[in-house]
């Protein structure tokens, strides 16, 4: 295991505690947003003798939360929306109270020019370990009068990974709706099926999960039904450590071609759907494929790599220069070592010497560059051939899998970066040369080290 430093240790326990606070504070308030912004582009593959673009835009703030006691919590909430630059908006607030360690109620106002006023009732229970359920109800009043609704959903866990739903709902969309959702470490299904008014179809999709450093996710879909039929399909891919881009294409018929383009930093969400075409023509889904992709690879390249690069070096740096001193006191310390150890290395030499035995003929330890790509990075290595010999016992050297940077006569010359052990050594009167990990086992002498020129 490496050994840090206690100015490393008591930076990485800040570090820890500022994320824990910062957690703490996302918990208790829970801020969300979503930002949605639809741009009707079809005149650029739609021909039409009147010529112009839809803008409609759209965001709904989820302000926070305050709890007011240990059971009840208040729920801020608001929307805004315009289409060509006539708009509107609401708010609502709910008050949420925790009746047992089963379930909760909620009541719900909300007032605005958009809807009108609003007044909802919604419970959550707990029925068994494995089922649950919620029933939702509310009275929207309008100009056209009092428009009533009420939902109601059974939930039940299938397996560990699936869940099956039930859904009735009633007022101005009445459906009945059921759908089976089963969700892996490497993929999402969902297949559902609804009957209501005005929509009645069925649905199934799939989402594959890459396991990469960048959580690559590919999904498809399809929806068919009275309305027709819609295939989506679109990846997903984690861009920085809080922000994640998405894009879908839908091929549909009535519906035509969209590009839905979706941004997700945090606790916020950019929406922007873009209808490209109502007709079903090649072109407009080889643009709507083929673009984003290639957008993306090109920001990929210019911009997003090359912050990252700058960010880790920045990092680097900083732990570089919080480690200097240290690294000045380790290395004194290691060549007080080295002089301690030149007695005992000689004795050494000569017995191995006498036998034909293991003779460290140099030995380096740290950052070396030998990639190409890499040439504008500066290698930092310390000669370790002395503590090396000393380690040698019985013509063997066996070291275990720990960072070498703790043995004797040792430091670490380039703290935070990847490290490894480089020996060229003499066996029998052959010369070897081996590459270790920083961490990795070693044990010399090996065949398979052998080699006929000094490389």
């Amino acid at each position: 295991m490496e050994k840090r430093t206690p100015a490393e240790i008591r930076e990485e326990f800040e570090r820890l505690q500022r994320e824990r606070e910062e957690r703490r504070l996302q918990q208790r308030t829970n801020p969300k947003g979503t930002i949605s912004v639809g741009v009707d582009a079809t005149d650029l593959f739609d021909h039409y003798e009147e010529d112009y673009e839809e803008i409609t835009s759209g965001g709904f703030l989820h302000f926070g939360e305050a709890p007011l006691t240990t059971t009840d919590t208040a729920i801020l909430s608001g929307s805004l929306s315009t289409h060509n630059g006539n708009g509107g908006g609401n708010i609502n607030l709910a008050l949420r109270r925790v009746t047992s360690a089963k379930g909760w109620g909620e009541v719900e106002l909300g007032a605005g020019d958009t809807h009108g006023p609003l007044f909802g009732l919604k419970i959550f229970r707990n029925l068994t370990a494995r089922c649950f359920m919620t029933a939702q109800c509310g009275m929207q009043f309008s100009s056209r009068g009092v428009r009533p609704g009420l939902t109601t959903m059974l939930a039940r866990h299938l397996d560990k990974n699936t869940m099956g739903y039930l859904q009735w709902r009633w007022g101005t969309q009445s459906s009945m709706s059921t759908s089976v959702v089963r969700d892996t470490k490497s993929s999402h299904f969902t297949f559902a099926m609804q009957l209501g008014i005005p929509h009645t179809f069925i649905m199934m999709s799939y989402q594959y999960k890459f396991q990469d450093e960048d959580q690559t996710k590919i999904k498809g879909s399809v929806k068919t039904g009275f309305f027709g039929t819609v295939v989506e399909y679109g990846a997903e891919t984690k861009i920085s450590q809080h922000s994640v881009l998405g894009a879908t294409v839908s091929v549909g018929v009535p519906q035509g071609v969209s590009l839905k383009i979706k941004l997700n930093r945090a606790s916020q969400t950019y929406f922007f759907p873009i209808h490209l075409t109502d007709q079903l023509l090649p072109s407009a889904v080889f643009y709507a494929t083929v673009g984003p992709l290639v957008f993306y690879l090109a920001i990929q390249r210019l911009v997003i790599k090359p912050y990252m690069r700058a960010q880790k070096e920045q990092e680097l740096e900083k732990q570089r220069e919080s480690a200097s001193s240290d690294i000045a006191q380790k290395k004194q310390e290691a060549e007080s070592a080295v002089l301690l150890m030149q007695e005992s290395v000689r004795r050494i030499i000569e017995a191995e010497e006498s036998r034909m035995g293991l003779i460290i003929l140099n030995a380096w330890y740290g950052k070396f560059v030998t990639d190409n790509s890499r040439k504008h990075e500066r290698a930092r290595v310390i000669d370790v051939t002395v503590p090396l010999q000393c380690l040698v016992k019985d013509s063997k050297l066996i070291l275990t899998e720990a960072s070498k940077a703790g043995l004797p006569g040792f430091y670490d010359p380039c703290v935070g970066e990847e490290k490894s052990l480089k020996v060229l050594y003499q066996f029998r009167g052959v010369m070897h040369q081996v590459l270790s990990g920083d961490t990795e086992a070693l044990r010399i002498p090996k065949q398979s080290h052998r080699i006929d020129n000094d490389t």
